[in-house]
C-alpha cells in the first residue's frame, strides 16, 4: 500500500461524516459487548473489506492502520489522530479502554449536533448570498446589455424622465464601474470569510451581533458547549477541558476561552468567568444559566442539558434568521426586477414619442 492510497483513505474517511459516525457507533457497540479494541477493529476491517476480498477499500485501510498504531503502543486517541477531525480526537483523548464507549458515544452526539447547526447555518447564509449575487447580476446585465441599445436608438438629444432616467444613469455607472463593483463585492466576501475565524477583540464583539458574524458565533458556541459537556461527563475538569478546547480551537474561540480561563484559574465558576469576558459567548442567556448551575451538584448533567437546549434553540434561531434574510433577499430581487421593467417601458414610450 503506497502513500497515495493512504492519503486517499484518510481524505475519504474525514469527508464522509455519515459513514465515519456509523463506524463510531459500531465500534462502541462491539466494545459494549466485551470485544477487545483490537478485535473490534478487526471485525470492522473484515466488514469493510468484504471479507478480505477488497482490502484496498478506504475504510478497511483505516481500520488496519489504527490496528497497526495500537500495536505500536499508541493510545486510541493517538492512533486515530490525523484520521478524524481534531474535535473527535479531542473527545476520545480521555477515553481509555474502560470509558472509551462513553467517549465514542459523546463523539456521535457532538458531531450530530454540529451537523444540525451547520446545516442550519448554510441555509441561513447560502440562499441570501445567492439572492444578493443574483441581484447584482441582474443590475449588471441590464446596465451593460439592455439599456445601451435602447439609448442608442433614442440618440443623444433625448432627455430621459422618471424610471427611465434612473435606468440610464445605472447603465452609465455599470459600464464605467462594474468591474470595481464586482471586485469590491468579492473583496468584502473574502474579508468576511477570513475574519470569521481569526478576528478577535472588543471590535469583533460588536460585529457578533449582526450577520454573518452572529451566525458564525452561534455555530462555534454550540460546538464548543456540546464538546465541553461531553468532556466534563467523561471526567475531565472544567479548566482542563477549557484548555484543551482552546488549544484545538481557531483564533476566535481561543481568544475567548483564554480570557475565560484566566478568571477560572482565579477561582470563578464557568458562568462568571464567561460573563467577565464581556463577549456574551456563547449566548447571554446561556452565560446566565451557567452562572447558576456551575455551583450546583451534578454540574456535568446540567451542562449536558444546557448544551442540548442551546442546540435546539440555536437551530430555531438559525431558521428564523434564514427566513428573515430570505424574505429581504426576495423583496430586493423583486424590487429590482420591477424597477427594470418600469424603466424599460418608460424608455420605450419616450423613444416612441421622439421617433413619431
Amino acid at each position: 500500500m503506497n502513500k497515495l492510497e493512504l492519503l486517499y483513505a484518510k481524505l475519504v474517511f474525514r469527508l464522509n461524516t455519515e459513514k465515519r459516525m456509523a463506524i463510531c457507533r459500531k465500534l462502541a457497540s462491539l466494545l459494549r459487548n466485551d470485544f477487545t479494541l483490537m478485535n473490534a477493529l478487526g471485525r470492522l476491517e473484515m466488514v469493510e473489506s468484504k471479507g478480505g476480498k477488497k482490502p484496498n477499500e478506504p475504510f478497511a485501510i483505516v481500520m488496519r492502520e489504527w490496528q497497526k498504531n495500537l500495536e505500536r503502543g499508541m493510545s486510541f486517541s493517538d492512533a486515530t489522530r490525523g484520521w478524524v477531525p481534531p474535535i473527535e480526537t479531542l473527545l476520545v483523548t480521555s477515553g481509555n479502554i474502560s470509558n472509551l464507549v462513553v467517549a465514542l458515544e459523546n463523539v456521535g452526539r457532538v458531531v450530530d449536533g454540529m451537523q444540525r447547526i451547520t446545516r442550519a447555518m448554510r441555509s441561513a447564509i447560502l440562499y441570501p448570498l445567492f439572492l444578493l449575487l443574483l441581484t447584482f447580476s441582474i443590475v449588471i446585465m441590464v446596465g451593460v446589455y439592455l439599456v445601451p441599445p435602447l439609448a442608442e436608438i433614442a440618440g443623444d438629444n433625448i432627455v430621459w424622465r422618471g424610471a427611465a432616467r434612473s435606468l440610464v444613469g445605472l447603465s452609465d455607472f455599470c459600464i464605467n464601474y462594474w468591474p470595481y463593483i464586482a471586485g469590491g463585492i468579492g473583496a468584502v466576501i473574502l474579508v468576511v470569510w477570513l475574519t470569521l475565524a481569526n478576528w478577535t477583540g472588543r471590535g469583533r464583539a460588536m460585529f457578533d451581533k449582526m450577520p454573518p458574524y452572529n451566525i458564525y458565533k452561534i455555530q462555534i458556541g454550540v460546538g464548543w458547549l456540546m464538546a465541553l459537556a461531553a468532556m466534563v461527563r467523561s471526567g475531565v475538569t472544567i479548566p482542563d477541558a477549557m484548555r484543551m478546547l482552546a488549544d484545538n480551537g481557531n483564533r476566535y474561540l481561543r481568544s475567548i476561552l483564554d480570557e475565560a480561563l484566566h478568571y477560572v484559574s482565579n477561582g470563578e465558576n464557568l458562568g462568571v468567568a464567561l460573563n467577565h469576558t464581556g463577549r456574551n459567548f456563547p449566548d447571554e442567556d446561556i452565560v446566565g444559566d451557567l452562572m447558576i448551575y456551575a455551583d450546583m451538584n451534578e454540574f456535568g448533567q446540567n451542562l449536558n442539558q444546557v448544551a442540548n437546549d442551546y442546540l435546539a434553540e440555536s437551530v430555531r434561531k438559525m431558521e428564523s434568521i434564514s427566513n428573515v434574510m430570505n424574505s429581504i433577499g426576495i423583496l430586493l430581487v423583486s424590487g429590482i426586477i420591477a424597477w427594470v421593467v418600469f424603466g424599460t417601458f418608460g424608455m420605450q414610450e419616450q423613444i416612441t414619442s421622439v421617433l413619431q
